[in-house]
């Protein structure tokens, strides 16, 4: 239904408001990450508090995505977003990288609703006119998260502690639940569906059983080890089964019929390698200011600004160009832009000067920010509005999908290299694992000898530029996809 003129303002400021919350969980952690394992320790654990957030948020958004198609939009976001809220207040809690890894993926559960929704909800609701200025909007809501987000997790790091990066999400999402449940009033109809849950758990077990065997593939366990060997076993049977479960559900998680388009296949793809990148710098550029730079969070906080301000630029574009220039034009833009991006961040060192990282991240930020909107865009191009929750639970699923391997892909390259740099340089009875930790709190940092410290450094700045070296590749595979998306234009399919 269309949204009327006394409600539809507060209904658009309710749900950016609840995109605002779950995406500024992301860099407002990303941030805080450093001085966590300063207090926490388990260094080599710290990845799990981002990829159990997504892991998470794979299983939740195409449930929710086709629960919203089901029994109504308005209904699952209210509830994502209190379970988002509870979740928060839980982590603030936590005394252990474990805990805190838990309470992230109930965060992620919840989170996994809000961004779906709210887009269908604004497909549903207005004509594609205006459709494409809300989305450019959220889009930039999305990239100006990514601006407060450093900024405001590095004050409260510092001026309170790491624990309030969490509680402040309280009061923000109360008042988008307010905003929802006072002023946006659905249409009665609903399309019946059956919820896939075979689907759902063997995609998540193929998930997770993945992610578990590069994670301790080479360090716990031997790459030939029955262990390891077994969790890709387990990993490439689940996929198998969620494949064949999709095919045979009436109402399946990832609807294999959508495929059959070339510009959403084409998004899927491009969305899953761009979360599969981006994720690297999120959580590595912080580390690497914090622990190369030196200095407080609020440094890192800084030095992350310019790359989300040029990522809300290029989301506006984002939202708004395709209707003129087509989607693959504009992404194409993006993909190169991108590219370059993380080429130029492999080239950091323990000698790059401040300026030039900014310089970097800000390229980087141009080109990843177009498809924070436009790839919603392109997903629910000239699909009918009972699949609309389905298309894009599914563009979400995929770049999540793409963040979860992502963050332990590039996590477990890194940790490598950096383990094996620092042991041949240091050593063998060096209490590499407490100093590692030490290194990025900037205080315990000063209580390192100088060497060592040095040493420390040089691993951590090594190890980075090299993952990023090895996003490259993924870059250029969505590169190659956007080639393939055709020179469909966004036009109005409300159907």
């Amino acid at each position: 239904m269309e949204l009327s003129k006394s409600s539809m303002n507060y209904v658009i400021a309710g749900l950016m408001l609840g995109i605002f919350v779950a995406s500024l969980d992301n860099t407002i952690v990303a941030t805080a990450m450093p001085t966590i394992v300063g207090e926490l320790g388990q260094f080599d654990q710290f990845v799990w508090v981002t990829s159990a957030y997504m892991i998470a948020t794979v299983a939740g958004m195409p449930i929710f995505g086709k629960l919203s198609d089901m029994y109504g939009r308005k209904m699952f976001f209210l509830f994502g977003l209190t379970l988002f809220i509870v979740a928060s207040m839980l982590c603030g809690i936590a005394n252990s990288m474990t805990q805190l890894a838990f309470y992230r993926a109930l965060q992620g559960l919840g989170g996994g609703a809000l961004m779906p929704i709210a887009f269908t909800i604004i497909f549903d609701a207005l004509p594609a006119d205006k459709r494409g200025k809300i989305t450019g909007l959220f889009g930039a809501v999305f990239g100006l998260s990514s601006i407060i987000g450093p900024l405001l997790g590095a004050f409260l790091t510092d001026a309170i502690g790491w624990r309030w990066i969490f509680y402040i999400n309280a009061p923000i999402g109360a008042i988008s639940i307010f905003f929802i449940y006072k002023f946006y009033h659905e249409s009665g109809q609903r399309n019946k569906q059956k919820i896939d849950w075979g689907g759902a758990i063997t995609l998540v077990l193929g998930l997770v059983s993945f992610m578990f065997a590069v994670e301790f593939g080479g360090k716990d366990y031997a790459w030939d080890s029955v262990q390891i060997l077994g969790l890709f076993g387990l990993s490439l049977i689940s996929f198998i089964i969620f494949g064949f479960i999709e095919r045979k559900a009436s109402e399946p998680i990832i609807t294999f019929s959508l495929f059959k388009r070339r510009l959403f296949a084409s998004a899927q793809l491009v969305a899953f390698f761009y979360g599969l990148v981006f994720i690297s710098a999120s959580v590595y550029i912080p580390i690497f200011i914090q622990g190369v730079y030196g200095g407080s969070a609020t440094n890192s906080g800084l030095i992350l600004m310019p790359m989300m301000l040029g990522s809300v630029v290029t989301a506006q574009i984002g939202g708004r160009a395709p209707m003129k220039f087509g989607f693959r034009n504009v992404m194409i833009v993006s993909g190169i832009l991108l590219i370059l991006g993380l080429y130029l961040l492999s080239t950091m060192d323990t000698e790059t000067p401040r300026w030039m990282v900014t310089l970097f991240m800000v390229v980087l930020g141009l080109g990843v920010g177009f498809s924070f909107s436009l790839l919603n865009l392109a997903s629910i191009q000239g699909v009918p509005s009972y699949q609309r929750g389905s298309a894009t639970s599914v563009g979400s699923t995929f770049r999540t999908i793409g963040m979860a391997l992502g963050v332990t892909i590039f996590g477990s390259i890194q940790q490598r290299l950096f383990t094996d740099q620092l042991s041949s340089s240091l050593p063998g009875d060096t209490p590499v694992a407490n100093f590692s930790a030490n290194a990025l709190s900037g205080e315990a940092s000063k209580n390192i000898p100088g060497p060592i410290l040095e040493a420390i450094q040089n691993a951590l700045s090594n190890s980075i530029s090299t993952a990023f070296l090895w996003s490259v590749i993924p870059a250029i595979f969505a590169l190659i996809v956007i080639f393939m998306m055709g020179k469909e234009r966004m036009s109005d399919s409300r159907g």
